[in-house]
């Protein structure tokens, strides 16, 4: 089992932070796009080589996210029409979500097995999760899952501070 943990930095306009091994280590960088179209993050190896892209897509009625690993889609985050309360649903193949993905506290499956495990670390300035990779293969899925629903997070929350002014 590997734990890995990401924390944002609270005023980083550009949404660059990294990813650190149990150690405090690099291991991964994020780096986001900023006043671009489409909405990007990059998520790149300690060589700098891009082992996920994240990409909202620009011109659709709902937000949709797409989530690529080693250059393939491996999943989708798109938000459902609901009168109330925001709903998104995580399509991916073979992979599943259980728990609540909203508060960061949840289980990542493929196949029915549980590969990872994400929990939001509470009493820290930004956001900061701590996730369990029990599935080394499964680890740049993994984090960029984590990455694309923090978007997700993101996105919704500047949706909403500007639909009350």
């Amino acid at each position: 089992m590997k734990q890995l943990y990401i924390k944002q930095k609270v005023f980083s306009l550009g949404g660059k932070f990294t990813v650190k091994n149990e150690q405090e280590q690099d291991v991964y960088y994020v780096e986001g796009s900023f006043m671009q179209v489409p909405k990007t993050f990059s998520i790149l190896n300690t060589t700098r080589d891009e082992i996920a892209l994240i990409t909202k897509k620009v011109f659709s009625f709902l937000p949709k996210f797409f989530v690529e690993v080693n250059g393939k889609e491996v999943l989708t985050i798109k938000k459902e029409f609901s009168f109330f309360k925001a709903r998104y649903t995580i399509d991916a193949a073979g992979i599943e979500v259980n728990g609540n993905w909203w508060d960061m506290d949840f289980q990542v499956l493929r196949h029915g097995e549980v590969v990872g495990r994400v929990s939001k670390e509470w009493f820290t300035w930004g956001d900061s999760y701590q996730v369990q990779i029990l599935d080394e293969e499964m680890e740049g899925v993994i984090i960029a899952l984590v990455v694309a629903i923090d978007c997700v997070k993101a996105d919704q929350a500047a949706a909403s501070s500007a639909g009350t002014m």
